[in-house]
């Protein structure tokens, strides 16, 4: 019988790895070549040009033009769709049959935003906590409640 096997996306704003399980007792194991990273970079550092400016409506003022989207913000949700670009491919090259995800709240947000329908059927827990920091040999108790590692 083939082994079911889940992989588990650990991810952050800035860094992302996968872990797989391919059956109870097994433990996790990285998956090689799915560590991503992203430099960390302050809005000052990505918005490095002076705001534009613009004319006041009624007078003769003029004042800086505020961004529309936070750069950081922007910057973390790209870094999350190349992730789940990553992941859709995998999966339809059929390297794992279940999924969960293990996202700091605001990566969490990004990636439900961007994961394939077919990646989401995948997904059989999500877990709200930023474990990116976490040595992997660690990662096993925070999974018992979803998974028989």
């Amino acid at each position: 019988m083939k082994p079911i096997i889940t992989w588990i996306l650990i991810a952050d704003g800035a860094r992302a790895r996968v872990l797989e399980n391919t059956g109870p007792g097994k433990g996790l194991s990285e998956v090689p070549g799915l560590e991503f990273a992203d430099e960390k970079l302050r809005a000052g550092e990505i918005m490095a040009d002076r705001p534009g400016r613009s004319f006041s409506s009624a007078g003769h003022g003029r004042s800086a033009m505020e961004p529309q989207t936070d750069p950081v913000d922007k910057r973390e949700a790209d870094f999350a769709a190349s992730i789940a670009e990553v992941i859709a491919s995998k999966h339809q090259d059929k390297l794992f049959e279940r999924l969960i995800i293990a996202a700091a709240p605001q990566a969490m947000g990004d990636l439900r935003k961007v994961l394939s329908p077919q990646v989401q059927a995948t997904v059989i827990a999500e877990i709200p906590k930023d474990l990116t920091k976490i040595p992997n040999d660690q990662l096993a108790k925070h999974f018992e409640h979803v998974l028989a590692v």
